[in-house]
């Protein structure tokens, strides 16, 4: 005990210890003092070991034992003191390190704020080399993998010499590892003489180098070889002692050269020493050898003859008297040593390291030059011990002693505090580990930490209450203690700390007989069950029932620190013995109250930065271990970290930011959970949380309201619980109502949830949600518009979001009208759209909290909500895209006069263009019904469009050509009603606007409109060519009378029935697009009528060419006798009226003339100027000419004349009378104009229209019209030239 309490003197001056691990353990030529006093230590406190023999009684045992814990505590405590003096923290006290944000500022070197000495010392270090960590670790770093080497070289030599080659301890060359064999302390001597005696290249030259370095110049053979075995013990094979003594021999000779004729003389008298020394010393030889023996054995070595008998009789004494001591091991000095007290308990390590001094063998024997030689050696070492004295000042130098000696710590104060129950020892145990904590978590030794945190935790046995002791409450009350004082350093350790707090809880409610979590958080039990547990317990007491719960008799049979569920193996009920224990137990923890385990949460708010997001990440983790369990559910972490957030919102923005990163990924994970109480419990903390945090006003262009909401977001677009779900949309809309007015980036959060909701399958999610969209827009718009310029977008999305819902169609409808009141909103707050370079900061027009009468707000507000609707016009549904339609060009109707001229141009590119992109016309032009509601909805917008544009004409004048090319190109539809809504679209915008166009402006659209009608040409064309290429049946059945062939009766034949519903499809699309020219030629002659004065020669040129291409295509159309013989025989077997193209070709011709003479008539010179007079001769020449073919006339020739046999008249057919009665009409019109023609001009066009006239006289007719109107003509205006 003397040498235990004169440790502990010694433990207790902090700086003394240090001193000693820096001078001694950090020197590669000292011992590791340090290290071996804790492990000197270690072995006292482990106790006898079990199965050896000791005069010790059980009490003086356990004293020692007691006592070398008291010194490890010490060890530590001084260590802790030292680094907290060091480093200026106060007892431990958290608030003096609330400016230790992490350990990289706490590594300072002190030498700089002040004197690195202890102050209480005071000692003089005038002449010492003050010196700091960097050096220390780079001494104790080498010094620790000489010491590796070392241990690998003495379990096997060459391997210990590569690691230490590779490593650069020693050179590579022969003679430096010679020298490190030489020289360099605890290397096995065994393992030294096997290494020199191997064979291999390399070891040999090392042995040769080794030999050679040695000096035997003036030494007589028996002191050379005694001096040579000094430095290794020889290996037991033949062969390696061979080849060492030959080595020896040889540089014995060279440095005697004169002892002996020969090195052989030498190597053989060697062997023979070797021989005697162990035959005279070996008890194991009882027949020794005579001095007789040895000299007769050694007869004729020295080259054939005897060496000196004095010179082998002296040798000879000499060897016998004084053996030939080789160097021994110390593993084989131990094994000698007794079965003692102090080896057993390890006191005799403890007292050689406290009077350390190098060991010197006396060399009994030697010569006072070899005792000289060995005895300066020494000096000189410790001349070099005592020279230099380091002094250091870095706390960083405990990491390099803990790392040393923290595993002898925590074996010491772990095995004690396990196996004895005394106060003392427990308490100066748990002092120890509290020590190791607090060294190990302020210098960032995350494994060590953890290692003397877990071992208090299990300490603590609130894994296992039945087995609870004082010395367990104890191990609690350290826990505190640590989460109180070194909270700042514990990091990830939070979590073992967190989890005992945790179980303190659940026992302390346990012995209270409170109901458990899992009695409100698990799905109740059926009725049945209910009533049965009821009636067995009414005899019971109230605490007993509490008891007897599956909660508590799992806490009874305790588990594993790791285990956090219950043993589903074990189902017994405990016994009533087992509960009175486990009361008894439990009321011990009564000396720690509810109210401490309170303080450590409060105190959160005292933790820097890094500390509280390491605690709240630790609390989230056991929070979910709590929560996830299956048999007992708890949410006592789950409400600290509601208490948490409160304690910590007041901390700067960057610091809370990392908080709620921890905490909303945590509540959007519990919020997931299957446990639907779970999940509704956390999202009404999170709402309380949100409610608080909203009281808070944020600035402008922040984004941490919307982090915080976004918890609620995601859970609302996961979460499968529709209950889960309609709560989040309550907490919103209440936290939205009652804190409107701080909210600003929050409105993100709000709008995502509610979309998120709109598409809810749940009627009264979607209504709730709906109904506070509705008042927020209605009553809170403002808000809306003054933060982020994406909060209306946000807004805009939502609404968009219930235009979908299943539910209530009258919302889906309703959601569009709120579109339409937000852009009223935004007029009425004075949002108007500048040119680009016109833009200014909105704030500059808030200035004083008025809005101005103009603020920008094109990009921000009025696209998103313009954008939005055209999305919608996309929809499926036919309602919502007319919906979306008319409210979107409404929108642009009643308040396009806040739009300057660029954001027109840009409202075009961007809302309008899109809104036309899609095709109008499916390929090869088929019928397909599915683009047929698209058509309609683009037909709306098409029409909305031109009144649109004739409203802000002036603001939109440079979109005139793109806008033409859209409506005209509606004419090209393969739809009658929307080519029919194009052409209408032209007229209305001529009529509109075209008192305002200039030349090239009616240029644009008037060509537009004729290769638009040009288009429909080639379409006509298909259908005619299609129609030739099928064959028509001879059958008389009848068909459907419909334009719509899609119910046909089956014929018998595929092909035939697939021709007969090519040729109904034909004949609707023959008569529809007939009908469409017919239409654009009357909207050509309205157009002229209204705006000829507008008009110029180009522009008449390009209507006239639009009337004579439709006028000549008729004809073509017409002239095709086999085409209009294939329509005639479909039309009758489909029982539908056959196309009226002769009707079509007669008012194309007539509207043509019409107009070429309405041209003649109104513009003289100009039609001069366009040869009008020709192009109306022509067509009346072409009129008669067709009139005549269809009479089958033809022009009367010469032949025809000499032959009037072949000319006899084949009387025409019904159809063909009927189709020359309604040319009639066209012709009548064109004699008409002929005969009023005056006589000068009638006489240069007689000569081409006589032949015609003479033709007409002996054709047949219909009627008798036209020979009438012939007659007035040879009487009126031919017979009166003829007769003059």
């Amino acid at each position: 005990m003397t040498v235990l309490n004169f440790l502990e003197k010694i433990c207790k001056e902090p700086q003394v210890i240090i001193d000693i691990f820096v001078n001694f353990d950090c020197d590669v030529d000292a011992p590791n003092i340090f290290e071996r006093i804790v492990n000197g230590l270690l072995k006292t406190a482990l106790g006898v070991p079990a199965g050896s023999t000791t005069t010790l009684t059980v009490a003086q045992d356990q004293t020692f034992r007691i006592g070398s814990v008291k010194c490890l505590a010490t060890i530590m405590k001084s260590m802790s003191a030292w680094m907290d003096q060091q480093l200026r923290i106060g007892e431990f006290s958290p608030g003096s390190s609330e400016n230790l944000n992490s350990m990289d500022s706490q590594n300072i070197h002190n030498g700089e704020e002040g004197s690195g000495m202890d102050y209480e010392l005071q000692f003089d270090t005038s002449n010492s080399d003050v010196t700091d960590s960097s050096s220390l670790e780079q001494r104790r770093a080498y010094k620790m993998e000489l010491q590796k080497g070392i241990a690998l070289f003495n379990k096997k030599p060459s391997k210990g010499i590569d690691f230490l080659m590779r490593s650069k301890k020693i050179g590579q060359s022969p003679e430096d590892v010679a020298s490190f064999l030489r020289n360099t302390a605890g290397l096995n001597a065994t393992m030294v003489g096997d290494y020199l005696g191997e064979r291999d290249d390399f070891p040999l030259k090392v042995m040769h180098a080794y030999v050679d370095a040695l000096n035997f110049e003036g030494m007589d053979f028996g002191q050379a070889i005694r001096f040579f075995l000094q430095g290794f013990r020889l290996p037991g094979e033949a062969q390696k002692i061979d080849r060492i003594m030959e080595k020896f021999a040889q540089c014995y000779c060279k440095c005697n050269p004169n002892a002996f004729t020969s090195a052989d003389t030498a190597y053989v008298l060697a062997y023979s020493v070797i021989l005697l020394n162990t035959d005279a010393h070996n008890p194991m030889v009882k027949n020794k050898m005579s001095k007789a023996d040895f000299m007769r054995n050694n007869r004729g070595i020295n080259d054939g003859k005897d060496l000196p008998e004095d010179y082998l009789s002296a040798l000879y004494d000499q060897i016998v008297n004084n053996e030939i001591k080789m160097s021994a091991d110390s593993s084989v000095a131990q094994t000698k040593q007794s079965n003692s007290v102090s080896r057993l308990l390890g006191l005799d390590n403890i007292i050689n390291f406290v009077n350390w001094r190098p060991v010197e063998d006396k060399a009994v024997g030697a010569n006072d030059l070899l005792i000289k030689h060995i005895q300066e050696k020494f000096k000189a070492k410790r001349g070099k011990l005592e020279s230099t004295f380091y002094v250091v000042s870095d706390a960083t130098i405990l990491r390099f002693m803990m790392e040393s000696c923290w595993a002898p710590m925590m074996a010491a104060f772990s095995v004690l505090i396990d196996q004895c129950d005394d106060k003392a020892a427990t308490s100066q145990c748990l002092k120890g580990l509290r020590f190791s904590v607090h060294i190990t978590s302020v210098m960032c030794m995350q494994t060590e930490r953890d290692a003397f945190l877990t071992s208090i935790a299990k300490f603590t046995s609130l894994h296992s209450a039945a087995d609870m002791k004082q010395k367990n409450v104890d191990a609690m009350k350290a826990i505190i203690s640590i989460a109180i004082e070194d909270g700042n350093y514990l990091q990830e350790a939070w979590e073992h700390v967190l989890t005992c707090l945790s179980r303190f809880e659940h026992l302390h409610l346990l012995g209270e007989g409170v109901p458990t979590d899992a009695s409100f958080l698990t799905v109740p039990l059926i009725e049945s069950e209910d009533k049965s547990q009821k009636s067995a317990s009414v005899l019971s007491s109230k605490k007993t029932n509490a008891l007897q719960n599956p909660a508590v008799m799992a806490a009874v049979r305790g588990g594993t620190y790791d285990s956090t569920v219950a043993k589903a193996s074990v189902s017994a009920l405990v016994t009533p013995e087992q509960i009175n224990n486990f009361l008894s137990n439990i009321n011990l923890l009564d000396q720690i109250g509810i109210v401490e385990l309170n303080h450590i949460f409060a105190h959160s708010r005292r933790l820097n930065s890094d500390a509280i997001v390491a605690f709240v990440n630790a609390l989230c983790k056991v929070s979910m271990t709590e929560l996830q369990s299956p048999m007992d559910p708890r949410i006592f972490c789950l409400t600290k970290i509601v208490e948490i957030a409160h304690y910590n919102m007041n901390r700067i923005r960057l610091v809370w930011s990392r908080i709620w990163k921890v905490l909303s990924d945590f509540f959007v994970s519990v919020g997931l959970l299957e446990n639907l109480s779970v999940s509704i419990f956390v999202m009404d903390s999170l709402r309380q949380l949100a409610m608080k945090f909203l009281e808070r006003e944020e600035l402008a262009n922040y984004n941490f309201q919307n982090e915080f909401l976004r918890p609620f977001v995601v859970v609302m677009q996961r979460s499968n619980a529709p209950e889960v779900r309609e709560l989040i949309v309550r907490c919103v809309s209440q936290m939205v109502l009652s804190r409107v007015h701080n909210i600003k980036s929050g409105w993100k959060g709000v709008f995502m949830v509610f979309t998120s909701a709109a598409a809810d399958d749940t009627r009264s999610t979607v209504l709730l949600a709906f109904e506070t969209v509705e008042k927020i827009i209605r009553d809170y718009f403002h808000h809306i518009t003054e933060t982020e310029t994406t909060t209306f977008t946000d807004c805009v999305t939502c609404l968009i979001a219930f235009t979908s819902s299943q539910f209530n169609s009258d919302a889906n409808l309703n959601a569009i009208a709120f579109l339409r009141f937000c852009a009223v909103k935004l007029a009425e707050e004075g949002f108007v759209c500048q040119d680009r370079g016109a833009e200014r900061p909105r704030n500059s027009d808030m200035l004083g909290g008025n809005a101005t009468v103009h603020k920008d707000g094109f990009v921000s507000l009025w696209v998103p909500l313009l954008a939005g609707l055209a999305k919608l016009t996309t929809d499926p549904r036919m309602t919502i895209k007319k919906g979306a339609v008319g409210v979107l060009f409404d929108i642009l109707k009643d308040h396009g006069h806040l739009f300057s001229q660029t954001i027109w141009i840009d409202i075009f590119e961007r809302i309008v263009y899109p809104l036309f992109n899609s095709e109008m016309s499916t390929p090869n032009d088929q019928i397909s019904t599915s683009n047929l509601p698209d058509l309609e909805t683009q037909t709306l917008a098409m029409k909305c469009l031109v009144g649109l544009f004739v409203n802000f004409f002036d603001l939109v004048r440079p979109e005139l050509a793109r806008t033409a090319s859209i409506v005209t190109n509606f004419v090209r539809s393969p739809y009658k009603h929307c080519a029919t809504a194009g052409v209408s679209a032209i007229m209305r915008l001529t009529e509109g606007v075209g008192n305002k166009l200039s030349g090239e402006e009616w240029k644009e659209i008037l060509v537009c409109f004729k290769e638009s009608v040009k288009h429909t040409f080639v379409i006509l064309s298909k259908i005619l060519r299609m129609m030739q290429d099928i064959e028509i049946p001879d059958r008389l059945d009848s068909y459907s009378e419909t334009e719509q062939y899609l119910d046909h009766e089956m014929y018998s034949n595929d092909e035939e029935e697939a021709n007969m519903e090519t040729a109904s499809y034909a004949i609707v699309k023959l008569k529809n697009h007939m009908a469409l020219l017919l239409v654009v030629i009357q909207s050509i002659t309205k157009l002229y009528e209204e705006h000829r004065k507008y008009l110029r020669a180009e522009h008449m040129s390009i209507l006239l060419e639009m009337v004579s291409d439709i006028a000549t295509y008729s004809s073509e159309v017409s002239s095709e006798s086999s085409l209009q013989m294939k329509f005639h025989k479909a039309c009758s077997l489909l029982e539908v009226s056959e196309p009226a193209t002769v009707h079509f070709e007669n008012e194309s011709y007539q509207s043509y003339l019409k107009l070429l003479q309405a041209l003649q008539h109104d513009y003289p010179s100009l039609s001069e100027e366009m040869d009008i007079e020709s192009q109306v001769l022509n067509t009346c020449k072409k009129i008669l000419q067709t009139y005549l073919k269809c009479a089958r006339h033809e022009p009367c020739d010469e032949s025809s004349q000499r032959n009037p046999s072949l000319n006899c008249a084949v009387p025409l057919s019904t159809t063909k009378k009927e189709e020359l009665a309604a040319r009639a009409l066209l012709t009548l019109q064109v004699m008409k104009l002929l005969g009023d023609l005056e006589r000068e001009s009638f006489g240069k066009i007689l000569p081409c229209f006589f032949p015609l006239f003479v033709d007409l006289v002996r054709c047949e007719h219909s009627s008798g019209e036209v020979q009438l109107a012939l007659y007035n003509i040879f009487q009126s205006v031919i017979g009166p030239m003829i007769r003059v």
